[in-house]
C-alpha cells in the first residue's frame, strides 16, 4: 500500500492534493470529503500511523479565480496555504501582482513542481522573485530523474542552490515510493542530511502551518 510504503520512509504527514482542473479534474467537495474520510479510515484500520491533511492541486485557470473571488480555495486544512499549479510552457500574466495581493491577504499560494516550468530554467531572477511571493515545492521524483533530463537539472539545482523550500513525493502509486526514496538518497549524498531535513520536515510544518519558509 503506498501509505505504509510512505510511512516507511520516514513521512509522518502525507497531504491529499486531489486535481483540480477545469474540463478534466473537478469532483466536488463532498466527493472529496468522503473519499478523504474513508481513506482516513482504511489507513487507520491498517495501523498506519500518518497524519493526512486534506488540500487540492489547483490549476491556475478560471475555476481558481472564481473560487478566489469568492474566496473558496481549497486549501491545506481550510487554512492560508493552498497548492497550486501553472502550465507547463507559459506562466499566467501578472503572475507576481496576483501572489503579491495574496500574501497581502495574508494567504500562502504553495507552487507545485517548479522544475517543469520552462520559463523558469533559464530566469533565475524570475525564479527569485517568484520564491519570495509563495513556496517552492520540488517533486522528489524529478530530482531522482523520472521526470525528465531538464526537469532533473532543474530540480537538482533548485535543491542544491537552496531555491526550493521544500520536497515533496507527489506520490499517486505504490511504485512512486521507491522514486521518492531515490529523489532522498540523492538530495542526503549530494546535499546532506540537513537539506534533507529542511525540505522534508522544517519547512514543510512551516507551510503548513501557513508561513512562508524565508519568513
Amino acid at each position: 500500500m503506498m501509505l505504509r510504503g510512505l510511512a516507511s520512509l520516514g513521512f509522518e504527514t502525507v497531504c491529499a492534493t486531489p486535481h483540480q482542473k477545469a474540463g478534466q479534474f473537478l469532483p466536488s467537495a463532498d466527493e472529496i470529503a468522503s473519499t478523504h474520510e474513508a481513506l482516513v479510515t482504511a489507513a487507520d484500520a491498517e495501523g498506519i500511523a500518518l497524519t493526512m491533511p486534506l488540500a487540492a492541486e489547483n490549476m491556475w485557470d478560471q475555476v481558481f479565480f472564481e473560487r478566489l473571488t469568492a474566496g473558496e480555495i481549497p486549501s491545506y486544512d481550510d487554512g492560508p496555504a493552498f497548492l497550486v499549479e501553472f502550465q507547463l510552457a507559459v506562466l499566467p500574466t501578472g503572475l507576481m501582482e496576483r501572489l503579491f495581493e495574496l500574501r497581502m491577504k495574508e494567504r500562502l499560494p504553495v507552487i507545485a513542481h517548479p522544475e517543469r516550468y520552462q520559463p523558469l530554467w533559464k530566469d533565475a531572477d524570475r525564479l527569485d522573485k517568484l520564491r519570495n511571493e509563495a513556496a517552492l515545492v520540488v517533486d522528489l521524483g524529478a530530482v531522482a530523474g523520472y521526470h525528465g533530463r531538464k526537469e532533473m537539472k532543474a530540480a537538482r539545482r533548485m535543491v542544491t542552490s537552496g531555491i526550493a523550500h521544500a520536497a515533496a513525493s507527489d506520490a499517486h502509486s505504490p511504485s512512486d515510493v521507491r522514486v521518492a526514496a531515490e529523489g532522498i538518497a540523492w538530495i542526503r549524498k549530494k546535499a546532506g542530511a540537513d537539506a534533507v531535513t529542511r525540505l522534508l520536515d522544517t519547512n514543510p510544518r512551516k507551510i503548513l502551518a501557513g508561513e512562508h519558509p524565508d519568513s
